[in-house]
């Protein structure tokens, strides 16, 4: 048996940037039974310290080890309500692997690798709890991003009667609408929320909550109501050009393509498909866009105004990026987006940057070099310069306390400054990953359990 992890498998890059389909293609059999030998059983776990929703992860892959499926599956599902999104979208080498104490050795044990294949091959699902409020409560859950489907799931598992009000047309939230297909199937997401169906969460669709209905309506007829709503409204640079045709946000680029098909020749609701793109931005969102405008024909250019060592995206999302052809301009920073005579897109002006002390955050602070401004051609810009909290909730519930960035304040089980309401994810964190979100989501439905049994 190797020692060495074992790589994940993935389609070759000059395929991959002419479909949509998965990327990663997932361990064998095999090959996953001999990576789970490589975990040593640690007393202690330190893995698990990195798990924001506490999967006990050495127990799931001691079953691996024995070749047992669905043992495996059995623990996985009894902590993680969408182990097969976790396996693919987490941040791993920044969580559980980066504490997995084989990085001293010969590299992590791969264990969102093995989470997806125990989540993909097996047919077991999410499933009911033994421990009840002692009665049946109904709970409101906004939105059906990852936060609020944790929070659902583990809600029904306690007993309780939970609907999910989503905004869209599709439920999913950023995990249908924020992330590509090549990285996270559509069908993936659509069977998890199957199964979360399967536990008796109704869903709700094209419920826009502080709009059509209202949160103050929704505590008449529910015990408890959980904002989960995330983070979609995007940021800009506040640049000369950014209301020129051709510049989009992230978020209308991405749920154009993911949610609405526009990479479909078929699509009644088309992109204009540049062939010059840049894209502004360095986080997984930025990737995600630079790669899908690869997949739409376009050559890439991603800008970003620190340096290789601050970006923020995951390595693998860089190093596929690169592999299909993407363009990395660093320690620059767009000033001015150039247009035509038409209003359309005809180039970016940047400046060379250099960095400086660090900032608060510790972060070295990037500083513009004077007189280094120049020019480069687009005919499209992607901004994927992060989000924040859409106002429409706060906005209809004024008494619901919030933080300097908009940010609903809650302490750390979730409760809010309003009684019986609750809030997690990305709606009190700010734009975060999906475990996290997933992690606030399950701390609210206790929260919401324990105090349903006070009262």
């Amino acid at each position: 048996m190797t020692t060495s992890r074992h790589p994940m498998p993935a389609r070759d890059a000059a395929q991959r940037v002419k479909t949509f389909e998965e990327v990663a293609l997932g361990y064998t059999r095999a090959v996953a039974v001999e990576e789970a030998q490589r975990c040593l059983g640690c007393k202690n776990a330190p893995c698990m310290k990195g798990c924001p929703v506490g999967v006990r992860i050495p127990s799931f892959i001691a079953k691996l080890k024995q070749n047992d499926l669905s043992g495996a599956a059995d623990i996985l599902f009894e902590d993680n309500n969408l182990p097969a999104v976790c396996g693919r979208v987490c941040p791993q080498e920044s969580q559980c692997e980066g504490l997995c104490v084989r990085n001293k050795l010969d590299g992590a044990v791969a264990i969102g690798a093995l989470e997806r294949f125990v989540a993909d091959n097996s047919s077991k699902s999410v499933g009911a709890c033994a421990e009840t409020c002692g009665k049946v409560i109904k709970v409101a859950v906004v939105g059906s991003g990852p936060a609020s489907l944790s929070c659902a799931a583990d809600l029904a598992r306690y007993g309780a009667q939970v609907t999910v009000f989503e905004a869209l047309h599709t439920a999913g939230g950023v995990l249908a609408y924020g992330i590509p297909e090549f990285r996270l199937p559509k069908e993936i997401v659509r069977r998890e929320i199957s199964n979360i169906q399967a536990m008796g969460v109704k869903f709700a669709l094209n419920a826009v909550i502080g709009k059509t209905i209202f949160v103050d309506e929704l505590l008449e007829d529910f015990d408890a109501v959980f904002i989960g709503s995330g983070a979609g409204v995007p940021s800009f640079m506040g640049i000369e050009g950014e209301n020129l045709n051709g510049v989009y946000s992230a978020n209308e680029y991405l749920t154009r393509v993911n949610l609405m098909g526009a990479y479909k020749e078929s699509s009644v609701t088309p992109l204009l498909r540049g062939k010059n793109a840049v894209v502004v931005g360095a986080g997984n969102v930025a990737m995600d866009s630079a790669r899908t405008a690869r997949r739409l024909g376009a050559d890439v250019r991603l800008v970003y105004r620190r340096s290789r060592a601050e970006m923020p995206a995951r390595a693998e999302e860089i190093e596929h990026a690169e592999e299909e052809g993407v363009k990395f301009d660093l320690l620059v920073n767009p000033v001015a987006i150039l247009g035509d005579d038409l209003g359309r897109v005809r180039g970016v002006r940047l400046v060379r940057m250099e960095l400086g002390d660090p900032d608060p955050d510790g972060r070295r602070r990037p500083l513009p070099i004077e007189g280094s401004e120049f020019e480069i051609d687009a005919d499209e810009v992607i901004v994927a310069l992060g989000t924040t909290l859409n106002p429409l909730i706060k906005n209809s519930m004024p008494q619901l306390e919030t933080g300097r960035k908009g940010t609903l304040c809650v302490d750390n089980d979730g409760r809010t400054s309003v009684s019986r309401v609750y809030a997690g994810g990305d709606a009190t964190s700010g734009a975060a990953t999906v475990i996290l979100a997933m992690g606030a989501g399950k701390r609210a439905a206790k929260a919401i359990i324990d105090d349903a049994k006070a009262r």
